[in-house]
This record gives C-alpha cells, structure tokens and sequence, in this order.
C-alpha cells in the first residue's frame, strides 16, 4: 500500500522510492511509489500534477493497493524526487476548502450536503433537505461564506487510522480525504455563480477568485 502524506503534509516535494514502473495505455506509464505527497483524482477533486525524477506526472488515481501515478515517460526504480504542482494545489485546496464552508453554511438553513464537486470551472455542492429547510438568495449565502473566510480559522485535521476528519476551527469537521487550505484566509475570496433547486436537490455552482 502506498503511504498516503497529502493526508498530514502540506509539502510539495519530497525524496521516495518507485516500487514499481510499467507501460500503460496512451502511451503513458503507470508508475508506483513507496509514499506520496500526490493527491490522487477523488473525493469530489481532481488529481494533483507534477514531476517524478523530472518526468510530468499527468494524473494520479486510486487503485486497490494504493495510488497509481501516470507519466509521460518511462522512471527508473529506486530512490526519485517527486515534485508536485504547487500553483495547481492551491486551486484544488481552495476549491475544496470553499465547498467544505457553502455545506456548514446551509446546514444553518435545513440543507445537508450529499455531493461535492470542486473541480475548477464547474464547482458545485449538491444538498438535500434534512427537515424544513429554506434557501438563503445568491447573495446572503456569499455573504455568509466570505465572512467565514475573514474570521480566517486554522484548519483542523483528526485523523485516526484511515479515518481522516477535516475543520477549520471550531466549526464542524467532516470525514473527507482531499486537500484544503492552512488558513481560511487562502481562500480568497468565494463568489456563488449560481443556485439552483430541482427535485428537492439544491445545488450550489460557486468558484474562488
């Protein structure tokens, strides 16, 4: 199994070991690591991007005895340095981080959360009503959220095993294993492009500037 350090480690570069290297399909390799600060396509985010021993890593997914790194060419097994992708990072990690706050946040109003999808140019949280419930106009809900954002909590991880929980001080935690901000402040600021309600759903369509 590979040793999953996005988990509790913010770093983007770090020195493993590839257990393993072979063809894949597309012309591309799937490369195994020992461990690995690579976040792997899941959890409602895409994959983070990078470089094994200069080689570009083009994705990264979940396999069932760990996580497979794809690259472009071909890595020698032994000792690498992986790098990944620190400008693509943050964007992933403050998209996430923001639909973690919209899901609080209209939990205030009856919602709860039951999908996140916080890829860039289409991120939304998709919510069912958990009782009576009421929707917050476009711009109450931003409000609400940036003013989360301005009170700029740490984030606050409990991890136990495999069982990963993920906050921002002293609001709710949620069992999640993606990427997300030190601080709420690197957000940025939250911007909710869109809501809409359809067959008891309610979907928020939101990006981070």
């Amino acid at each position: 199994m590979t040793e999953r350090l996005y988990f509790s480690n913010d770093g983007l570069q770090e020195t493993v070991t590839v257990t393993q290297c072979q063809a894949d399909q597309d012309g591309l390799y799937k490369v195994t690591l020992d461990r690995t600060l690579f976040h792997p396509q899941g959890g409602g985010q895409p994959s983070d991007k990078g470089r094994i021993n200069g080689a570009e890593v083009v994705r990264v997914m979940n396999e069932v005895n760990g996580v497979a790194h794809f690259t472009k060419t071909a890595v020698d097994i032994g000792p690498a340095m992986i790098t990944v992708d620190g400008s693509i990072r943050a964007l992933h990690a403050r998209l996430h981080s923001a639909g973690h706050l919209i899901g609080f946040s209209l939990e205030e109003f009856g919602w709860r959360a039951i999908k996140g999808h916080h890829w860039p140019g289409e991120a939304r949280v998709v919510f069912e009503a958990s009782g009576t419930s009421n929707t917050p106009d476009l711009q109450e809900l931003e409000c609400i959220v940036n003013g989360l954002i301005k009170v700029d909590h740490a984030r606050v991880l409990q991890l136990d095993g495999d069982e990963r929980k993920v906050g921002f001080g002293n609001l709710p935690t949620y069992h999640c294993g993606g990427t997300h901000v030190a601080r709420l402040k690197e957000i940025g600021k939250v911007v909710i492009e869109k809501i809409k309600e359809k067959k008891g759903q309610l979907s928020v369509f939101y990006t981070v500037i």
